[in-house]
């Protein structure tokens, strides 16, 4: 997995997310922006630090996570704190969306 990045699936999502902030990338193998966002999600993971985790879901693997928050389209991020849903963003996003997003968490 990416360099600062977390795997979740359907046995640990509940536990990695019900405290604290967490960045949720819904991603697929087959999708080319979801592959763009890896790097940019691993500057993001740096530069955030111990402020929030950055977590990845496959979709294909977990289709029951994916359908819990009615992904339609990928990559599609989520941002929860403390387990709650906070932000949704649809598409390709940059570090500086992301990393401002989770500093108006703190």
């Amino acid at each position: 997995m990416a360099e600062g990045v977390i795997e979740l699936d359907g046995n640990g999502y509940e536990d990695a997310t019900k405290s604290g902030v967490v960045l949720v990338d819904f991603w697929a193998p087959w999708c080319g922006p979801c592959k763009m966002q890896t790097p940019i999600l691993e500057k993001v993971a740096a530069e955030v630090g111990e402020k929030a985790v950055i977590a990845k879901v496959n979709v294909d693997e977990n289709p029951e996570l994916a359908a819990k928050y009615g992904i339609r389209s990928i990559p599609t991020l989520i941002l929860l704190k403390d387990g709650e849903n906070k932000q949704q963003f649809v598409g390709l996003q940059q570090q500086a969306a992301l990393v401002s997003a989770i500093d108006a968490e703190q």
